[in-house]
């Protein structure tokens, strides 16, 4: 396999997580326009907002941990095929809503429903499209020391593409339309979701599950869940609480892109200044993954993320102690913002994906990614909740305690969460997941499970495996 063939296999598996940045992005500049056409309504007892962020928090989580079964015991093609079909199907239909012209309520409604099933596809994405996609990085044709690399590339940069597309969309869609056609912007921008992920699921019709999955998977056989949990829970807990602290965070990082809005503007309303700004503090993150994308396969996945969350949290000290002289002087304040957020996508960003991807055998990949990402979100639905009470706590958004209180103790979570990455998340070699294989497969064997029932029935790779085996107990 050539290399423009083995990265164009990565990206074609990775790339769908674009439609995780859009639709996450697409749903603040929704809500901006929603809140402008029905002001002060309400969905029941809560704003609607609070409902539609929620809805898509609960429709991700129960894609990750659904499809993360689909993944392993049903395939990873099937997996990602059936994700970006969900993907594309919802956009679309979200994009309906805006037909219920007489009832608020009614628009809302369908758009949750909308945005539920939605973010059940979203989710699917990690553990079927970043799984298969990390499985893909060992194939012929891709250098060693490139293998987390393109994974990243393919993956994390490919979401943080997607919510930069989120925020610039809604503004070309605003100079086309108008303020006086304001449905129409939101709609479409629900809308053209749609299209990369019918792209995607075009490109990968003629896609091969990968070869570690024919011939590791126990598609066909009970998978030994004590086993696996026995050898991979210290791993796994790790994973998921360091996924936890930094998606719980991530929220109260996220005030300080109004505190610039607002002070460069001069608090301006303008839709074309708040959409404009939204692109320029999402274009932010992309430095970061960028970089972080080539500094990966030298210090490794672990290093790489102890030192973005340990950064990250000295610059957040940093914008918390000197918030008044900072905000007195908001170029500075801007660009120490943009270094904060690069540093967040160099760390935490890019490598959760790639450790839960390639710690776990390809037995249990799809489940183990699934619950690790599933309790990230979980974390960021708590933060959603949490910090605005933090904030009101402090003594409200208006007040410089009011938004420094909430980074003293986001930066503080981010200190604990690189000492949760280096006491519980093993590092990762170049070519590991063989490895890996190959040592769980040895694991299960010393626990008297039948190794030869893995793999696809029928496969070659496998049938072959077995004959290599063979010969060396022969010899």
């Amino acid at each position: 396999m050539g290399r423009l063939s083995a990265v164009s296999l990565i990206f074609a598996c990775g790339t769908a997580l674009f439609s995780d940045g859009y639709a996450n992005g697409i749903i603040g500049a929704v809500n901006t326009i929603l809140t402008r056409l029905y002001p002060g309504s309400k969905f029941g007892t809560q704003s609607y907002s609070d409902v539609l962020t929620s809805i898509a928090f609960a429709g991700t989580v129960c894609g990750m941990l659904l499809f993360g079964w689909i993944s392993d015991k049903v395939g990873r093609k099937a997996g990602m095929m059936s994700a970006a079909f969900i993907v594309g199907l919802f956009s679309a239909l979200s994009a309906g809503s805006v037909g219920i012209k007489d009832s608020v309520s009614g628009t809302i409604a369908f758009l949750c429903v909308c945005r539920f099933i939605l973010g059940i596809g979203v989710g699917a994405e990690y553990p079927c499209g970043s799984v298969s996609a990390s499985e893909q990085t060992e194939q012929e044709g891709i250098a060693k020391n490139a293998q987390h690399r393109w994974l990243v590339l393919a993956t994390n940069t490919m979401i943080d593409v997607g919510f930069v597309i989120a925020a610039f969309v809604p503004l070309v869609l605003y100079w086309i339309f108008g303020e006086n056609h304001l449905r129409a912007v939101w709609g479409l921008s629900l809308g053209l979701g749609a299209v990369p992920a019918f792209a995607v699921l075009l490109w990968r019709l003629r896609m091969e599950e990968p070869e570690c999955y024919k011939k590791n998977s126990m598609k066909a056989v009970r998978i030994p869940y004590g086993l696996a949990l026995a050898r991979y829970w210290k791993s796994l807990l790790g994973l998921s609480l360091a996924w936890f602290i930094y998606d719980f965070i991530t929220y109260p990082f996220g005030i300080y892109s109004s505190t610039i809005t607002n002070n460069v503007t001069g608090g301006s309303s303008s839709l074309t200044v708040v959409f404009g700004w939204a692109v320029v503090i999402n274009l932010f993150d992309i430095p970061g993954t960028v970089l972080g994308a080539f500094l990966i396969d030298y210090i490794g996945p672990k290093n790489t993320m102890i030192f973005g969350l340990l950064s990250q949290a000295v610059i957040g000290f940093i914008m918390s102690g000197l918030y008044g002289p900072l905000t007195n002087h908001i170029a500075a304040f801007a660009v120490v913002y943009g270094i904060f957020l690069s540093l967040g996508e160099l760390g935490p960003g890019n490598c959760l994906g790639v450790l839960a991807a390639k710690t776990a055998p390809t037995a249990v990949r799809g489940q183990f990614y699934g619950i690790a990402a599933a309790i990230g979100k979980v974390g960021a639905f708590i933060g959603t909740w949490v910090f605005p009470q933090i904030i009101n706590a402090f003594g409200g958004s208006k007040t410089e305690k009011g938004n420094t209180g909430p980074f003293w103790i986001g930066s503080g979570l981010a200190v604990v969460s690189a000492l949760v990455t280096f006491l519980l998340v093993k590092p990762l070699t170049h070519d590991g997941m063989r490895a890996e294989d190959e040592a769980f497969r040895q694991y299960l064997e010393e626990h008297g499970f039948d190794v030869s029932v893995m793999g696809i029935p029928g496969n070659v790779s496998s049938t072959a495996s077995d004959v290599e085996k063979d010969d060396k107990l022969a010899a």
